[in-house]
């Protein structure tokens, strides 16, 4: 699963969705919207108008949510009970 966090410098909200992801073991990539100006007018064409904009393969929402996170970490744990069922052994 793919999670990528759009922050920007001295966010709270920003701090707090990536220190929630990390505490949930949701792995995620960062991407400073104050160093890639382009992708900040692409999320605002969007409708974005708040930082973080969190995507998922799934969903998007702006500011911090950790009821959308912990949402997040349910359909991670699982995907992983049924990565895990389908292993064979041998």
């Amino acid at each position: 699963m793919t999670v990528t966090v759009f922050t920007k410098p001295r966010c709270p909200q920003c701090d707090a969705t990536k220190r929630q992801l990390a505490k949930l073991g949701i792995p995620f990539e960062t991407v400073d919207l104050s160093e890639n100006p382009s992708t900040l007018e692409q999320l605002q064409a969007a409708g974005f108008r708040q930082a973080p904009v969190v995507i998922t393969p799934d969903n998007s929402w702006t500011g911090y949510r950790p009821d959308l996170i912990r949402e997040l970490a349910k359909v991670q744990a699982a995907s992983q009970q049924a990565a895990d069922a389908h292993v064979v052994v041998a």
